[in-house]
Order: structure tokens, then sequence, then C-alpha cells
């Protein structure tokens, strides 16, 4: 007797799988967070150096590096940036989404070390000197623009104003060793590297400075938030760039996504030629693995790039393969004789132990690329493991419920043919 209760079950629970993925896949979509490579942005790998001679760089000082990096990002107003520490002495930096990508790249290389020096190239204030975040753009009475910036003792400036009386009090940023004023002033203007060299003809008891200079209001707001954004500990040497369009990213995108659909559907295609009712089920809970793996992944606050898209589409086929060990498991124990239902409940049970195997070993292999990989390869990993610990739920479990409540029904008991056997491969044993 066909018990219909289970049939309307399995069509009730379709049901709402369907409503639940059209109502909120688009949105969950559009949340996901996309890396460099498809919207476009660029990525620096720096070699971290010593800033002074005798100076260690240690884990300590490569966090405060990220810290100010993240800092210097903050200032361009770049949403989720990506900054990572790389073996001992490498940071990488990934900005997606930039558009003057030139200014970012010099912004976060700049060290900003602010100085104040005599003629003689004596120390005389440094940025340990100024107020946090006291540098802000103003314009004197031509409308030119200049930088003002905050001290923190007015009675410091006053001493050294006084001791350069008569002279000049010279302000360089990223001063070096064997850097000369009295060199430097004899170059054309654009290629000296002080900033500026204004004579000081009174003491000045005040907190208040302006820096002036032949800036034009980009070159003065970048050194306003070079200044904000506080000096690197550190030197940096970039030994690696790489730069993506957003045109360029947005293309990669529509291209991948394509592909990913023409494979997915000749997965579809193949699942149900093959096995005909059960390629069914397969495609059901395929459907919605996909739409539940975005969504561990959006909630993860994780961020998608082209290799996460193609580990997306290998775990679809890590997936199927599930779904295929326990289907042929299926027809072996028809072919052999056995009911449809003590097939069904003989080949769950014995395909199993052959699929955690096989998603056991391949969650080590991407633990192991996720531990020494890079950040592309990083979220490759994430996303193929993500797919994998899904794929139990829908692949595996999901698929034995929803296929079950058909074999249990009994509507499917001696017909062969929907589970793709034939009568004649059946064992007469």
């Amino acid at each position: 007797m066909v018990k219909k209760g289970r049939i309307v079950a399995f069509f009730l629970i379709v049901a709402l799988l369907a409503g639940l993925v059209s109502t909120t896949a688009m949105d969950n979509a559009r949340e996901i967070k996309l890396g460099l490579d498809l919207q476009g942005g660029f990525e620096v790998l720096y070699e971290v150096h010593p800033a002074h001679e005798g100076d260690v760089i240690d884990e300590e000082v490569l966090k405060s590096t990220v810290t100010a990096l993240n800092q210097r990002i903050n200032v361009i107003g770049v949403s989720e940036p990506n900054v990572a520490i790389e073996g001992e002495n490498r940071i990488r930096v990934q900005l997606a989404g930039v558009e003057d990508q030139q200014t970012a790249r010099e912004l976060l290389s700049t060290e900003a070390q602010l100085t104040f020096r005599d003629v003689d190239d004596n120390l005389k204030l440094d940025g340990a000197d100024l107020r946090e975040g006291g540098a802000s753009v103003t314009f004197d009475e031509a409308n030119r623009p200049e930088v003002a910036v905050t001290l923190k003792d007015a009675n410091l400036f006053a001493e050294v104003t006084r001791e350069v009386l008569g002279s000049q009090l010279v302000i360089w940023l990223d001063y070096e060793d064997g850097d000369s004023f009295m060199e430097e002033r004899l170059k054309p203007e654009a290629e000296q590297k002080f900033i500026s060299a204004p004579s000081v003809s009174e003491v000045l008891n005040t907190r208040n400075v302006r820096i002036t200079g032949n800036f034009t209001l980009a070159e003065a707001q970048f050194l306003a938030d070079v200044l904000n954004a506080g000096a690197l500990p550190v030197s940096l040497e970039e030994v690696y760039s790489n730069s993506v369009g957003a045109a360029l990213g947005e293309k990669a995108m529509e291209r991948t996504i394509y592909a990913g659909f023409i494979g997915i559907a000749l997965i579809f295609l193949y699942m149900l030629v093959y096995y005909r009712f059960m390629g069914i089920i397969a495609v059901v809970t395929l459907s919605f693995y996909i739409y539940l793996v975005l969504v561990i992944f959006n909630l993860m606050n994780a961020v998608l790039t082209l290799p996460g898209i193609a580990a997306l589409i290998l775990g679809v086929g890590m997936a199927v393969d599930a779904n295929i060990i326990t289907y042929e498991r299926i027809k072996d124990e028809l072919r052999s004789g056995k009911t449809t239902m003590s097939a069904f409940k003989a080949g769950s049970r014995r395909s199993l132990s052959t699929i955690l195997d096989a998603n056991i070993t391949t969650i080590l292999a991407a633990s192991v690329l996720f531990y020494f990989g890079t950040m592309a390869v990083q979220g490759f990993a994430v996303m193929l493991i993500v797919s994998i610990l899904t794929s139990f739920l829908t692949a595996v479990y999901g698929s034995r419920l929803l296929l079950g409540l058909w074999v249990n029904s009994r509507i499917l008991n001696k017909k062969p043919r929907l589970f793709g056997v034939k009568e004649s491969e059946i064992s007469e044993l």
C-alpha cells in the first residue's frame, strides 16, 4: 500500500527549500565580499627592514606595522582591507575597490617620519612631539594650501625657535642618514628632499605650526593624511605587486560564473540521465548545497575570490561524488535481487565509510594549504573545507532523507528502471 503522506512531505520540503532559496539567494549573493581579483584593486607584498641600524624585526614589530598600515588604510577609506603577516619579515596588503592605486601605494609605503632640524641637520623635533591626529589642511592669505600641525608642548617649540633664531628651521619628511640641507638647497626646488625651510625671526611660544611650501591641494592633503596616520616603525620594500582594474575584475567574475554554470549544468544533466529518479533527488540537494555554502561563507564574513569560486565548483564535484557512491551502492544491491527498501538501506549504510574516507583526506589536504599557503591559496582552502562539510548535510543526509521518503512510501517498489537498473541485470538468486 502506497503511503501518500511521505510523498506529500517530500513536496512540502522541496517547496519550503525552493521558497527559501528564491527569496534570499540574491540578497546573500550581494552581501558576499569580493576580493580584488573580482572587483578590482591592488595587492602589494612588502619586505620589512629595520628603520634604524641595530633594530630587530620581531613579531611585535610586525604587528605594530600592521596596525600602522591599517590606520593609513582608514585614511584611504577602503572597506574590508586585508593586511596579513607572512613569514618572518613580510607583510601582504590587499585593497579591493581602490580607484587611485598610486596614491594608496605611496600612502602605505611612506615612512612619514616628520623631523624639524637646523641647517646643520641636527634634530630638534620629530613626529613624537606632534599631537596625534593634529594635522590638517589650511590656506594662507593668498589662498595657497598649507599643512597645520599641533605640537604637544608649546614651550618645547619656543626653545627650538630660540636655538635657531636668525637662521632657518628645516622641515623634513623621511630624512635619511647622509641627507644634507646645504646640498639639497642648491638643487632645483622640485628636486629638494626637504619640505620647507622657513626663516625664524622670533621666538614662537605656540603649539600651532604651519608647514608651508609650493603644495597643491592634493599634496597638502596627502601630507596631512600621512602625519595623522602616524609614522611606520620600519622601512618597507615592495617586492611584489599586482593590480587589477575594476572592469577586468568584473569581466573575470562574469566569465568564471558563466563557466561555473556550464559545469554545474553538465553535472546535473549527467545525474538525471544516468541515475534517473535518484538524479532528480541529487539535483534538488545539490542546488540547496550551493545556496547553503554561499550563506555560510557570507556568515563567516569571508572574501570571495576567483580561487574561491573554483573551490565552490570543485566542491559541487565532491558533493555529487558522495551521491554517486551512494547511488551505485543502491544499484548494486538492486542487481543482487534485494527489494527497493532493502537496497536503499544497505546501499546508504555501506557507502558512508567510503564517503567519509574521501572527504577527510581532502579536508586534511585543504588544511595544509590553508596553513602554509598565501591569501589566495587560503581562500581556496577555506571554501573547499566549507564545501566538504556542507556536503554532509545535503549530499549525504539531505539526499537520504528525500530519497527515503519516496522509498518508504513504497511507490517505487518493483520499479528498478527508475533507479537506472534494467530487469535483465537483476540476479535471480
